[in-house]
């Protein structure tokens, strides 16, 4: 499955530690796109990995995370406005 992952901590003292333990483990994942977001396409056991790992460390009462799934990259069409920042672009 293709996901959209995006995330948004409350940067106080804790959300300071929160932060980057996230963003490593979703670019062990998933490819980062933009501040917040990674994508990529997971197998249904490394999605559920995945989301068992970030509960462990988001706080429910604070923090945020969104999850995106579509069957496959190509029934989702991505449009870029402004300036074009496409990191995945440098995959072949």
């Amino acid at each position: 499955m293709y996901i959209i992952l995006v995330y948004d901590i409350v940067m106080d003292d804790k959300g300071k530690k929160i932060l980057p333990k996230v963003y490593k483990l979703c670019k062990k994942y998933l490819s980062h796109i933009q501040n917040s977001v990674f994508e990529g396409e997971l197998s249904e056991s490394q999605a559920l990995q995945l989301e068992l790992e970030i509960k462990k460390l988001i706080r429910k009462d604070t923090d945020s995370l969104i999850v995106f799934h579509t069957r496959n990259e190509k029934w989702l069409k991505k449009e870029f406005l402004g300036k074009v920042d496409d990191k995945t672009s440098m995959f072949l």
